[in-house]
């Protein structure tokens, strides 16, 4: 009599354990995703590996956490998800981390083969040309049609993933070919070599030699230098140079905030504007100097600019600059060995009137007169471009908004990241929060869709879970990743969400206020959130202004999951950017 169980069948290796095997191969630890009927065949093959599978709620919340943990970690982040609905469905979030970049490897299925090239069998979730609507958000697309594909292809969309600048990548495999049995022997290593790109030699030494010509040099740092982990570069280069910095909303963590020669975030204020303006050798690195970094294009320099850019594409693509196409750390670096500081009374750090061979100060009350044009220390003109920027918030009455990102920042502890939605406070934060450590605070300010934060929080926290992660979301970004919830309980994941509940959509409600007189489709019929919470299991208290800072970091301290709800009307500081009147 027969022992073995009829219904058990050996397993044969098939083209879904190409996919893990190959992913394990090139080092990936841990995949994001969602199962779909043409995926199965690569979600099977998962239990048979040793990868961490952490799966959420819906395909864009899953590219958003997949998005964060590449950003936190540096490195790629696999996602895996089904055809059809489930592909498109994560085509934001592919387009936050293409802005972003982000480099997430994202696997979809496919159709059959005989479905494929337009074949219209009329399988479920067919498309015509599925990867054609994700040609115009990644960095590559790759199609696999064979099994003996699948290990080189793989190896090809992370070493592309992972090529400067980093980005998004898709990959899509037919359901058959997933399915099939294989003979090949399993992926032991791929070899890959992600491309570096190294600057050019004549074009640094052209850039050093502005820069030491330059009286009043300004550096504006973006998310680039944070991408290519280029801080300590960046801060030598200052130092060196005693050139003021400031960050992007992109690069923020990229310069120490309260360094002296630290100009902070405020991107969004004319007196920042103008100080960028007066620099007579601007350095913009890892920066397209883009509708935000640039005060909405109002931002016009007046001296040279030099633009240090991984992505092609976006070298002088707002501003005609000396354009070095390169990763933002080996620029630096090189620039570092081709400065002086010969010229500097004292040299770096030095506190004495700026002066370099050939240079001509411009005299005080030039310009604007309120920061680097001015002759004086450049230490100086940033202490009074600051105060400028603090007397201008000051005379708008809000004092709540301040005071609610100082309790943020208050109990956020230092090292623990935070993901911040498409909300008022987010905005407040991209000029007015110091995150304190590189790498540390990550938005949706790319693409600018709503529903980031949370889920990116989550992926943070599978990268790191020895370190509470904070997400920020208004009340109705929060809608758009509510079923998330599940996920932070299923993986037991130590994020804190902090919701801040208006009623509707802040930010357009202002915006439409401001523009037409009164708001249209912003309000919102919302839960209570903290029921809604407990009923996923997850801890949650209902706050205010003065004790946020005690509930927050208590909820940050414990275990686990929470959720924070903060009822609050918050509003924007007034823009610079608009004409008077």
């Amino acid at each position: 009599m027969s022992t073995t169980n009829p219904t058990a069948t050996q397993h044969r290796r098939n083209g879904g354990d190409l996919v893990v095997e190959s992913l394990a191969a090139l080092g990936a630890s841990t995949v994001f995703g969602l199962p779909g009927q043409h995926a199965l065949g690569v979600f099977d093959a998962l239990r048979r590996s040793a990868l961490r599978y952490v799966g959420l709620r819906v395909e864009n919340n899953a590219g958003f956490a997949a998005d964060a943990y590449a950003r936190t970690t540096h490195s790629v982040a696999p996602l895996l998800v089904s055809t059809g609905p489930g592909a498109l469905m994560s085509l934001a979030a592919l387009q936050e981390a293409a802005a972003g970049s982000a480099a997430v490897l994202a696997i979809g299925s496919q159709v059959p083969l005989a479905g494929t090239g337009g074949g219209r069998h009329g399988y479920l979730h067919e498309l015509t040309d599925q990867s054609a609507s994700f040609r115009g958000v990644v960095k590559s697309v790759h199609t696999v049609r064979t099994a003996s594909q699948i290990p080189s292809a793989v190896a090809a969309a992370w070493e592309s993933a992972l090529s400067a600048p980093h980005g998004p990548v898709w990959l899509e495999i037919p359901q058959d070919v997933l399915l099939a049995p294989v003979e090949i022997p399993r992926v032991g290593e791929l070899p890959v070599a992600p491309k570096e790109l190294t600057p050019r030699s004549e074009l640094i030494s052209g850039a050093a030699d502005l820069l030491n010509r330059a009286a009043r040099p300004v550096i504006l740092a973006g998310g680039g230098v944070v991408r290519a982990g280029a801080e300590a570069e960046l801060l030598a280069l200052a130092e060196q140079l005693r050139a003021p910095v400031a960050t992007t909303f992109g690069g923020k963590g990229a310069f120490p905030w309260e360094h002296p020669l630290s100009l902070q975030s405020w991107l969004e204020d004319r007196y920042t504007t103008s100080f960028l303006e007066d620099a007579d050798t601007l350095l913009v690195v890892g920066s397209g100097l883009g509708e935000l970094s640039s005060n909405y294009h109002t931002f016009r320099p007046r001296g040279r600019v030099v633009q240090i850019e991984a992505d092609l594409g976006k070298l002088e693509s707002n501003h005609a600059a000396l354009g070095i196409h390169a990763d933002a750390r080996l620029a630096l670096s090189a620039l570092l060995k081709e400065t002086d500081t010969s010229g500097v009374p004292g040299g770096p750090g030095a506190l004495g009137e700026r002066e370099r061979p050939g240079a001509t100060q411009q005299p005080a009350g030039t310009g604007t007169g309120i920061g680097a044009g001015v002759s004086r220390a450049p230490e100086a003109g940033v202490a009074d471009l600051l105060a400028r920027v603090r007397d201008r918030i000051a005379g708008q009455q809000l004092d709540l908004e301040q005071r609610i990102l100082a309790s943020v920042r208050d109990a956020l502890p230092d090292g623990a990241v935070s993901c911040w939605d498409m909300t008022i406070l987010a905005y407040w934060a991209w000029s007015a929060f110091d995150p304190r450590r590189p790498n540390t605070m990550h938005s949706a300010q790319g693409a600018g869709g709503l529903g980031y934060g949370f889920p990116a929080a989550l992926g943070a926290a599978v990268a790191d879970p020895a370190r509470p992660v904070l997400a920020v979301s208004g009340d109705g970004g929060a809608m758009y990743s509510i079923a998330e919830l599940a996920t932070a309980r299923q993986y037991d994941l130590p994020v804190t969400w902090l919701i801040v509940d208006d009623g509707g959509y802040g930010i357009l409600r202002e915006y439409m206020t401001d523009a037409f007189g009164e708001a249209t489709a912003t309000e919102l019929s919302r839960p209570d959130f903290v029921a809604l919470a407990e009923s996923f299991g997850v801890p949650a208290v209902r706050t205010d202004a003065e004790r946020l800072a005690t509930d927050l970091a208590a909820a940050l301290a414990a275990p686990g999951p929470s959720v924070v709800v903060l009822p609050a009307h918050l509003r924007m500081f007034a823009p610079t950017h608009l004409p008077e009147g």
